[in-house]
């Protein structure tokens, strides 16, 4: 084989060296035009919104953007502010186990919560509240519930009653503004939707609603009406079927000085103990027409602003209390593989490849859950009109978010190992705690029913409901 000269290989070398360069400037040119079209597609884009929004809008936008990079990676971060100071959260914490231990009632979280007017954030202003939207709420409650997951839950049987009323009051419906004066006054009110046999809740009953004169009795069983033993308001509905062809649901707040109802203590539970959510038995149980929200046909047909109010509230609200507690339950984990030790390593279990893949995807599930939450609830919280798609959002973002909160609970007991399972450790209340977010209404069946029936627009009324 012939051998190249001196000469020969120090061309080669300079041509090369000229390859290089001409590509590398090529590249470097080719990054720049990149970032001088991206820019030129935002600036264009930029002045698209602007020109078809007005100020307000885009300001609520651009503060929007300013609070999420703000937003810590720790919701225990002492930076992150909210209502509720972290000396209050930290004492929820330290009563979360024996609430629960001792299947009782959050009672002193309770009196602290009523002290400090949490349970006014969504009142408007004008009836001696904060006036805080949906997305506001959310937000505050994701914050308690990474102390006392418990405490927040039951809490948001009560905010979302007056999160309804102040929407539609808002929206110009002043149907429902003595709910609002009353909730001024300190009125607790409850929600009675559950009941055997009724997979679809708020809009069908099991229950019976007779109008006699001056109101309504209502006959049945309410389950898991959390806050019982603190109510004053227990927001209930009933079906009325006197007209067959016609059947309404009723939807009222039956006062705690009513007759006609029983409260039996059946809460002896897996998880979420001390919201105390007892069972509500009504026998004849008449409620007055000032106690009367709404009369609505039965079915998806009576998904009228009040009853749509109710899925936003409720189950915007379900979503961020479990993802609240997983977040909670992402820190505990870290928190341990820090201290964590191993005969096979010479640092902490941190350094394990298989301990650090666990908590990516731990995270990975919280960052798609949380922006989730965050978008619907803005949006629902600007007026954004989804119109008939409402119901599969709202479905679809509190699914993903207990389903999500749940398997990252579930990977962060792997990760603790044989420790995690005592309950000196406080993660198997986490895990008991966080099972229950898939059982809320709506559950994976409902979820799945709603969201493809909306996608090949089928009515949610049509019968026979499958096949």
């Amino acid at each position: 084989m012939p051998r190249s000269n001196p000469r020969q290989l120090a061309s080669r070398k300079s041509s090369n060296r000229g390859r290089w360069k001409r590509q590398l400037h090529f590249s470097q040119d080719c990054r720049r035009y990149t970032i001088l079209a991206r820019k030129l597609v935002l600036s264009m884009k930029k002045d698209e919104m602007t020109s078809h929004q007005p100020a307000s809008r885009i300001e609520e936008r651009q503060a929007t953007v300013r609070r999420r990079r703000q937003e810590p990676t720790s919701l225990s971060d002492d930076s992150s502010e909210g209502v509720l100071s972290k000396e209050m959260l930290t004492r929820f914490a330290s009563r979360a186990a024996n609430y629960d231990r001792e299947n009782r009632f959050f009672r002193e979280d309770f009196e602290e919560l009523r002290a400090a007017k949490y349970l006014l954030l969504p009142l408007p202003k004008e009836f001696g509240g904060p006036g805080m939207n949906l997305a506001q709420v959310c937000r505050e409650q994701r914050r308690l519930a990474y102390y006392a997951p418990a405490t927040a839950l039951a809490v948001n049987m009560h905010l979302y009653w007056i999160g309804v009323a102040a929407d539609l009051w808002r929206g110009g419906d002043a149907s429902l503004e003595w709910m609002l004066r009353e909730a001024a006054s300190g009125e607790i009110f409850a929600a009675g939707h559950a009941e055997s046999g009724n997979d679809v809740p708020v809009l069908l009953s099991t229950s019976r609603a007779e109008r006699v004169d001056g109101g309504f009795r209502f006959t049945g069983r309410k389950h898991f009406g959390s806050l019982t033993p603190v109510w004053t308001r227990f927001g209930l509905h009933g079906m009325d079927a006197s007209d067959p062809q016609n059947p309404k649901i009723i939807h009222a707040f039956m006062p705690r000085d009513g007759t006609g109802y029983t409260i039996q203590e059946t809460w002896d539970v897996l998880g979420m103990r001390a919201t105390r959510s007892d069972d509500t038995v009504l026998e004849n149980a008449f409620i007055p027409d000032r106690y009367i929200a709404r009369v609505v046909p039965a079915g998806a047909a009576g998904m009228d602003s009040f009853v749509l109010a109710i899925f936003a509230w409720a189950l915007m609200g379900f979503g961020n209390v479990y993802y609240g507690l997983a977040r909670g339950a992402l820190d505990q984990t870290v928190a341990l593989l820090k201290k964590k030790g191993s005969l096979a390593l010479t640092r902490s279990m941190a350094h394990h490849p298989e301990a650090q893949h666990a908590i990516a995807e731990m995270v990975i599930e919280l960052e798609s859950i949380g922006p989730h939450l965050e978008a619907i609830a803005e949006d629902w919280s600007h007026g954004v009109n989804y119109g008939a798609q409402w119901p599969a959002k709202i479905f679809a973002a509190k699914y993903r978010a207990v389903e999500g909160s749940w398997r990252v609970v579930d990977i962060g007991l792997d990760v603790a190992g044989g420790l995690g399972i005592f309950r000196s450790a406080g993660y198997e209340r986490l895990m008991r705690d966080a099972r229950l977010g898939r059982i809320h209404p709506a559950n994976s069946f409902l979820t799945h029913e709603v969201l493809a029936k909306t996608a090949l627009g089928i009515s949610l009324d049509e019968q026979p409901r499958w096949g």
